[in-house]
């Protein structure tokens, strides 16, 4: 299945010295994407990756993500706007051949499967790891629960 907002990039392609790409969803994949992260919008996503081959046929991608979202507030239910920037680095690797590594210190690794990287779903996973996962409209404060004693109970 292809994914919702796709940009394959032949890894045999990237250049020794790394190559720049920026990848931007179109606004069908924001319609697309807000509809699978269950965002009530994706008005804009737009990622950078400057890309380097790494040994084993991996590939070391170093991103920089904006995007801007319409997210739900927990405590007012109200619907705002969150602008999103993040700065990942990720290796990409042939699938299968992923460590077992769980050291939160690594690069994540992303596999691949025929000799082709896609910036599009990677940009994706990477704007879905930054969403707060608790949003809060600015100014938004739950409502005071008072001091009252709580009720006895019956016996």
């Amino acid at each position: 299945m292809t994914p919702e907002f796709s940009r394959p990039q032949p890894r045999p392609r990237i250049p020794p010295a790394g190559q720049d790409i920026t990848v931007e969803a179109t606004a069908a994949e924001c319609a697309a994407l807000a509809a699978r992260l269950r965002l009530p919008a994706v008005q804009r996503l737009t990622c950078r990756f400057h890309l380097r081959p790494a040994p084993n046929d991996g590939v070391t991608a170093e991103g920089w993500l904006a995007a801007l979202v319409t997210q739900t507030c927990v405590v007012s239910l109200d619907d705002f706007d969150a602008a999103i920037s993040e700065h990942f680095t990720l290796y990409f690797v042939a699938a299968g051949t992923e460590s077992n590594d769980v050291d939160p210190e690594t690069d994540d690794e992303v596999p691949y499967t025929n000799d082709t990287i896609d910036l599009g779903e990677a940009a994706t996973e990477q704007l879905a790891l930054a969403l707060d996962p608790w949003p809060r409209k600015p100014g938004a404060t739950l409502p005071d629960a008072g001091t009252a004693a709580p009720a006895p109970r019956p016996s």
